[in-house]
């Protein structure tokens, strides 16, 4: 008998994969600000708070370093709280708390606890919305020993990698594209699932050069790719999780190909795009053909709404990207 689906968006995933583990797990909590009666800015939540209670989704004050601080507590204790940062331009304020205390439980109690949460935030531009509301800024949590950092791009797979964070032993930052929460539907098992966290998935095979992306970017990359075709044979491969890193899958795909690019909202510099090519230096410098073309927001804030759409990525720049690369 073949198993039961819905077809859903990406930000109901993220709904149905909360309730499934709240349904599985007593000890699934979820926590933040409006997530409860009012179901989240982006009513990622809705419902949640009349099926499960004040208990186990839980309004909070508008003190992210509090929110985090207190879920930190939570989880050394046996619970798996699953705290919202309505945006992740306003996880800054519960840095210090992620970076030197979730990240670093493990190792300062010596493995007596552990520190299992999972930090949900909506990240990202192109929604046009006011300062703090569009970063990508998830390199700073890469860069921390301890995170894992995760970024679905598909409904499908925010499902499995929410099981997959949730049920980890230590803390998960879930990045969640908001710019596609409503772009387009999937099919969603009913039961729960995992989605591995560490695997990148190819998205579309090609001989001629690999492109590395994730979230929001691997629609516009994956358009860039198809109306490419005839010229250039593109593979794009989609990371989804970006600490750890699936080092294999991007070597691979480089060894093939001898050609790259690196495609992410966030800015150019101290990026992600800039590890990746270090990763292929490493790795596969003999493979080379070409140097590694980063395609990526600028060093400057995110802009307003009249820039909006020039700042972010977008097929013809990708395209341009790869023809540099090709043409080297």
């Amino acid at each position: 008998m073949a198993a039961e689906s819905e077809n859903l968006t990406l930000v109901q995933a993220v709904r149905d994969g909360l309730q499934s583990e709240m349904e599985r797990d007593d000890d699934v909590v979820v926590m933040g600000e409006d997530v409860g009666k009012n179901g989240g800015v982006f009513r990622a939540t809705e419902g949640l708070y009349d099926e499960f209670g004040e208990n186990r989704v839980i309004d909070t004050p508008l003190a992210e370093s509090g929110i985090v601080g207190t879920a930190v507590g939570m989880a050394a204790y046996g619970l798996r709280p699953v705290p919202e940062m309505q945006f992740l331009g306003f996880i800054y304020p519960a840095f210090d708390q992620i970076v030197s205390h979730a990240a670093r439980l493990r190792t300062r109690s010596r493995g007596r606890y552990t520190c299992p949460m999972v930090i949900r935030a909506p990240y990202g531009g192109g929604i046009r919305a006011p300062e703090h509301h569009s970063e990508s800024s998830e390199a700073m949590f890469v860069h921390q020993p301890g995170l894992k950092v995760v970024v679905p791009s598909t409904p499908y797979d925010t499902k499995g990698l929410l099981a997959s964070a949730i049920r980890s032993p230590d803390p998960v930052v879930f990045l969640e594209p908001k710019l596609i929460y409503r772009a387009f539907r999937e099919e969603v098992p009913d039961e729960p699932y995992e989605v591995p966290i560490g695997e990148a998935a190819v998205r579309r095979e090609g001989s001629d050069i690999s492109v590395f992306t994730w979230g929001a970017m691997t629609r516009p990359t994956l358009e860039a790719a198809e109306n490419l075709a005839g010229e250039v044979d593109v593979e794009v491969v989609d990371l989804r999780t970006l600490s750890p890193l699936d080092e294999e899958t991007v070597v691979e795909s480089f060894k093939k190909t001898g050609r790259a690019a690196v495609v992410h909202e966030a800015p150019k510099t101290g990026g992600l795009g800039a590890e990746i090519a270090a990763t292929i230096q490493e790795e596969a410098l003999l493979y080379q053909e070409a140097p590694v073309e980063r395609i990526t927001g600028f060093d400057t804030p995110f802009p307003l709404y009249a820039l909006e759409d020039y700042y972010l990525p977008e097929p013809a720049r990708i395209e341009d990207g790869i023809r540099d690369a090709m043409e080297f």
